[in-house]
């Protein structure tokens, strides 16, 4: 009977998906909006957002789908007609009181079409892996997540009970039940609320939190007052938990993993990453983020297989007055819900292990791939990977020991493993296993680099057969080790962040009676959580995080105060600081460059000794003093991240002897090579350095020079906050950058 029934409600939903996505555009926009629960705030301060979208028309995505469906199913037609009467008669109260009883979240069909192993190397060897029919069959069968296994449908009892208990009270079901007004979009686009309230930062005494919210999210030392998954908190607790801490292990850790759970768009700009020797904290703000995560991925699987089996015993008992449009509407257009988006395959397989670590042992009784995923994203020697074989150096770059261990210990640290940046791979997180390699349309989290996934959007963009609408149902977007990031592209993580939340273009086996209605009227991007962890803030993070995080639940940002780097300068060198002026910041880079020409070139043109090194942060700064030198018939060389290793073999060589006078020096190419520069007797740097701990590590770079100087050029804009994330107060410190700023002097000296 029962297997009767749910081949009944196939048959509908089959009937309902004929309506297809095929004539939605994949850059269309909302038209219209349900009404709101609640209004957001009218205050207003950051960055612009690009609001010159298209203007809304008539009826809205979700009516022009509904329309679609009506016209192809006549059952569906029916209970349309039948729901629009019945709404007619409705008051807003009701619609409100509704509206309070779903339940939350979602995923999407594993039938989608699967690509073969080996028809690309690329997506045979680092993405996905072809699942059995059997995989298939099941998913396909209940529309998006359905049931991976029979069983799950008979869940414990006790986890049904606490999981019904802990629904009623979790941010995750406020969050994905909340609906927004027309006017509560108009102010998201806008992007300009202010940040409001300050609280104190656990275990960062020099930082505090802001938020655009009026009060702050409630703190609590105990999982179970979040709304945790049972089964994960009796696992964290096993392996977390500290008296003094209650669940978790350090304040700090307590306060992120709050600030995760109440799912605003947060902005973590003073992270002690591993390379830089805070291994425990980075953990600790890693495993935070990742719990919150696997509860999100849990409750949506949990919330999608208890409307399933109830939507089963409904069909089993025959039950006409079933609404279809009553259907509980859990779902997304596609089954993948969170994005971790990080710069090397040694951390991605970091934070993967750390992952499956977190999840309980009942969930992960067989683990697929993972002796792949050690072989693919390990650098040979790791003790963990009993199957690695001895030598393989699958997919990376990997740099030679004795070449290693001669530079920093945070060099060692970044790029000791593998240091691959091209990778992308699917986790698919069932009842009780983990698949690792997944194809993406049934996995549940994907973990990729920019350069990864820049790859698959140029793909889809150049071949009809391939899209990326796997990104259309992102709910949370974490992207970690952004400092690592800027480094390599970061375009390409706008780009791909541009790519989010979008109007799918194929249908992928997507049941629409369960879609939410905030998916099908294109507001999903003003739902999605955004975690960005840095070591440090600059105006490209700062940007992305006030132009494209748009969630309506607020933003919380930390903001820091720095003590400087000078004290870590152990040579007695003449460091004197330039102040130029400029009057908006739109006009830094020329006015530099003016100063440069009109007061230093001419000091550094003919020197008798040489020994002059040039340090420029930026590549079109690096581009642009290289073509007037060029002009000016100047002894240079250079040292970019785009020069030959030979030419950057020979250009040491030459400034080391004094053949050629001047070096310019990329801080892009110190950060991937971290060269000891010999030879060196002045050292200019024209633009401070993002990483402020290679201001100490080059000007302590002198050797037997006598009277070594330091030259550095700055602008009032290098301490603004929003625009260069206080270049200057990292360096000097705050109270020093203060009296720089404020002095009416313009050269300032430290010894």
């Amino acid at each position: 009977m029962k297997r009767k029934a749910e081949s009944r409600h196939l048959q509908r939903s089959a009937a309902v998906r004929g309506g297809g996505l095929r004539n939605v555009s994949k850059n269309s926009h909302p038209l219209e909006f349900p009404p709101a629960n609640e209004p957001l705030d009218d205050s207003s301060e950051e960055s612009e957002v690009d609001t010159d979208e298209e203007k809304q028309g008539d009826r809205s995505m979700y009516h022009t789908l509904l329309s679609s469906l009506k016209s192809s199913c006549g059952s569906f037609a029916h209970v349309y007609d039948k729901r629009q009467r019945e709404q007619e008669g409705v008051s807003s109260a009701e619609e409100d009181e509704q509206d309070t009883e779903l339940e939350s979240e979602s995923d999407v069909s594993g039938d989608a079409e699967v690509e073969e192993v080996g028809t690309e190397p690329m997506e045979s060897s680092e993405e996905e892996v072809v699942e059995s029919e059997e995989d298939r069959d099941i998913e396909g069968t209940a529309g998006q997540l359905a049931v991976d296994d029979e069983d799950d449908v008979e869940d414990d009892d006790e986890d049904r009970e606490n999981n019904e208990a802990s629904m009623s009270i979790s941010s995750f079901k406020l969050h994905t039940t909340h609906t927004l007004a027309e006017a509560d979009v108009q102010k998201l686009k806008e992007g300009k609320r202010k940040f409001k309230a300050e609280f104190p930062a656990h275990g960062m005494p020099m930082c505090k939190w802001t938020t655009t919210n009026d009060s702050l999210h409630k703190e609590d030392d105990r999982l179970a007052s979040y709304g945790v998954q049972s089964r994960l908190q009796k696992h964290w607790q096993s392996i977390h938990k500290k008296p003094d801490c209650g669940d978790f292990t350090s304040a700090k850790q307590s306060q992120f993993f709050s600030l995760c759970n109440s799912y605003q768009d947060i902005l973590h700009s003073n992270k002690n990453a591993f390379l830089c020797g805070g291994q425990d904290d980075d953990s600790s703000i890693m495993d935070a983020y990742l719990l919150h995560i696997l509860n999100h991925i849990y409750k949506t699987r949990d919330l999608v297989t208890k409307n399933s089996a109830r939507l089963s015993q409904q069909a089993e008992q025959k039950d006409k007055t079933i609404d279809a449009m009553g259907l509980s509407q859990d779902q997304g257009f596609t089954r993948p819900k969170v994005l971790i988006v990080l710069p090397l395959r040694s951390i991605a397989l970091r934070t993967v292990k750390s992952l499956i670590d977190l999840i309980p042992s009942s969930c992960k009784v067989s683990i697929e791939y993972k002796n792949r995923l050690f072989d693919e994203f390990g650098n040979g020697e790791d003790e963990d990977n009993e199957a690695l074989k001895e030598g393989s150096k699958s997919g990376g770059q990997h740099k030679e020991k004795s070449q290693i261990s001669s530079k920093p210990a945070d060099f060692q640290a970044l790029f000791g493993g593998n240091n691959d940046d091209h990778f992308r791979i699917g986790i698919k997180i069932t009842k009780k296993s983990v698949k690792l390699y997944s194809d993406f349309y049934s996995s549940d989290i994907i973990v990729a680099s920019p350069v990864g996934l820049i790859t698959k959007i140029g793909e889809a963009e150049s071949e009809k057969n391939k899209d990326v609408d796997f990104l259309s149902s992102i709910e949370i977007l974490v992207i970690d080790y952004a400092d690592v990031i800027l480094m390599q592209n970061w375009s390409h993580v706008i780009s791909v962040v541009g790519e989010l939340n979008m109007i799918p273009t194929k249908q992928h086996g997507t049941d629409f009676m369960r879609i939410r209605e905030w998916y099908l009227n294109g507001q999903a991007r003003y739902y999605r959580q955004t975690i960005l962890l840095s070591n440090f803030v600059n105006a490209e993070i700062n940007a992305l995080f006030n132009r494209s995080c748009l969630n309506y639940r607020g933003k919380v940002k930390l903001l820091s105060s720095y003590s400087g780097v000078l004290p870590k300068v152990v040579l007695q060198v003449r460091q004197v600081y330039e102040r130029f002026d400029c009057r908006s910041a739109l006009d830094v880079d020329d006015e530099r460059f003016k100063f440069f020409v009109k007061k230093v070139f001419p000091k550094i043109k003919d020197p008798l000794q040489g020994g002059i090194m040039v340090f420029i942060s930026s590549y079109f700064d690096f581009v642009r003093l290289r073509n007037y030198m060029k002009s000016q018939d100047t002894s240079f060389c250079l040292v970019g991240e785009y020069t030959k290793q030979s030419d950057i073999s020979r250009g040491r060589t030459w400034f080391f002897h004094g053949k050629r006078k001047i070096m310019l020096y990329t801080e892009r190419a110190h950060f991937y090579h971290r060269y000891k520069i010999r030879g060196i007797r002045d050292l200019i740097f024209y633009s401070l350095p993002e990483r402020n701990d290679f201001y100490a590590e080059l000007t302590n770079m002198f050797e037997g020079v006598d009277n070594p100087t330091c030259t550095v050029l700055f602008s009032r804009f290098d301490s603004l906050r929003f625009l260069f994330g206080l270049q200057l107060e990292r360096i000097v410190g705050a109270s020093s950058a203060k009296k720089m700023l404020n002095s009416e002097k313009k050269t300032f000296m430290f010894c």
